[in-house]
């Protein structure tokens, strides 16, 4: 039974073996056309994304909760950017009731390459987003950036003493 199965499986290969007519020539190959057009540029970090932690340059935890990670007092990311121009910087955080408690209002510092972009003084606990554009001369063309945050105030935690900063939810820079 099975040199008939044998037989019938090389015919059948014996028969898908041949030479495709001319009228079924490949298509002609058109040449590339670029087109100069602007492009945006993108290079926000989420936390639940895979390669994030490749991304982290200081005290961002690597243990993922949801899309969110607790920072350190001082978080940051190296991003490689393209392009310099309309470059804004972009975070969502949050900082928790159970941190606010304890350290009250808190200001946060936002830096691109050791450049203090601007500084918030947060007075309620909760989600936040902070954006603004960011002069072109901070960042190098064709090179990694540092993008991060600084809390004035952490949390120490009662059982391991971790020192804790805010959530982060994501970071990065954004052309618009």
């Amino acid at each position: 039974m099975s040199g008939r199965v044998a037989i019938l499986c090389f015919t059948v290969f014996l028969g898908a073996c041949r030479n495709l007519p001319e009228a079924y020539a490949p298509p002609e190959q058109r040449p590339l056309i670029l087109v100069d057009r602007p492009y945006r540029v993108r290079r926000v970090i989420s936390m639940d994304d895979s390669d994030a932690p490749s991304r982290f340059v200081r005290d961002i935890s690597p243990a993922l909760a949801g899309t969110w990670r607790w920072t350190g007092q001082r978080p940051a990311i190296d991003i490689f950017m393209r392009v310099n121009e309309g470059v804004r910087y972009v975070i969502d955080f949050a900082l928790p009731e159970v941190t606010f408690k304890a350290t009250g209002p808190v200001t946060v510092s936002f830096l691109v390459n050791d450049h203090l972009l601007d500084s918030v003084r947060y007075t309620e606990a909760g989600d936040k987003h902070f954006e603004k554009p960011v002069p072109a001369e901070w960042i190098p063309v064709g090179r990694d950036s540092t993008v991060g945050a600084e809390i004035d105030k952490v949390w120490t935690a009662p059982d391991d003493r971790a020192k804790l900063g805010f959530v982060l939810v994501r970071i990065g820079l954004t052309q618009r």
